[in-house]
């Protein structure tokens, strides 16, 4: 999606993707368009470019490696953990008791989805290690 800045003339600025390719029986339709806005300072008076890209650009060029797909797999384990843990009644009370306890100490996290990602990943790299 692209983040536009509308004032009182029209669109200053649009950066990020404007167009996307449809996916379609298989194949891809269409192309990206991408708009970029600069904001660094310089003497150059265009800050805004719009670029066009095939539909395969960011195809995939090599196969993911063991380490990629280690990770993918612990993200999509500790995410299923997460959503099941925070809908647990039985666990919330505890949760939330240990979360107050841990938010305001050094390296403690700020945020409810935070500590239960930081909790649940704990777990699975325990049980991954004791493996």
């Amino acid at each position: 999606m692209a983040v536009m800045k509308v004032g009182a003339a029209g669109i200053e600025t649009i950066s990020g993707a404007m167009k996307r390719p449809k996916k379609k029986d298989g194949h891809n339709h269409g192309n990206y368009l991408v708009a970029v806005h600069r904001e660094a300072a310089s003497t150059n008076p265009n800050c805004q470019r719009v670029y066009s890209f095939d539909a395969d650009r960011y195809k995939r060029s090599t196969v993911p490696q063991a380490k990629e797909l280690a990770a993918r797999a612990r993200f999509s384990s500790v995410a299923a953990s997460v959503k099941a843990r925070s809908k647990d009644l039985m666990q919330q009370a505890t949760d939330i008791a240990d979360f107050l306890a841990q938010k305001d100490t050094a390296g403690g996290k700020k945020t409810m989805k935070a500590y239960l990602w930081k909790v649940c990943g704990d777990a699975y790299d325990a049980a991954l290690a004791g493996a």
